[in-house]
């Protein structure tokens, strides 16, 4: 009879041990899955800005043609940003493109006519929406690696979790947070 409690208990803590792990598998998976999402949401957003640029330039280019120097610096970036593989590439590219964006709106400034124009202000009004889509999405994202890294590191969890192969995740942090305090001004 003591045998049989004794073989009911392990039973028992095996149940519990194997419900404990399948349901903290079952959330890794799905918090892994919400960061891969909100990763998705960053890059489709920076390739919409990377879209928009070329526009942008064309329109700034026909009033400010001697400006060379700022519209290489704003190619040059947009080619970094749409290369970038993960979140430590897309920091770097973003710092670039943040000081891209300023040089141009810099040159617009001095064109009052390039301010008027009806394409210039819709463009600008598209970055920044744009600007502010990124943001959100750079929210959404660090949010789910947050929630993913801390399973991860919790106690029993980071017993196994590796060995499972979850691990954790890189924020998307700016070099130079200065630069983005603030999306590009676009007022005039």
């Amino acid at each position: 009879m003591e045998i049989l409690i004794v073989v009911g208990i392990i039973v028992l803590l095996a149940v519990i041990a194997g419900i404990y792990l399948w349901s903290t598998y079952n959330s890794l998976v799905a918090l892994n899955v919400r960061v891969d999402e909100a990763w998705s949401d960053i890059t489709v957003q920076l390739k919409r800005r990377a879209d928009l640029l070329p526009n942008l330039i064309e329109a700034v280019k026909g009033y400010a043609a001697h400006e060379k120097g700022v519209f290489e610096a704003v190619t040059k970036a947009r080619a970094e940003t749409l290369q970038a593989q993960g979140p430590a590439d897309a920091s770097a590219a973003e710092n670039h493109m943040q000081s891209a964006l300023k040089s141009i709106f810099a040159v617009a400034e001095a064109y009052p006519q390039l301010q008027a124009s009806q394409n210039f202000l819709h463009l600008q009004g598209e970055l920044v929406d744009t600007e502010d889509k990124i943001q959100a999405s750079r929210r959404f994202y660090n949010g789910g690696v947050r929630e993913l890294n801390t399973k991860i590191k919790q106690f029993p969890n980071t017993l196994f979790v590796r060995s499972l192969g979850f691990t954790e995740r890189d924020f998307f942090e700016v070099a130079n947070p200065a630069a983005i305090a603030e999306p590009p001004r676009v007022q005039f």
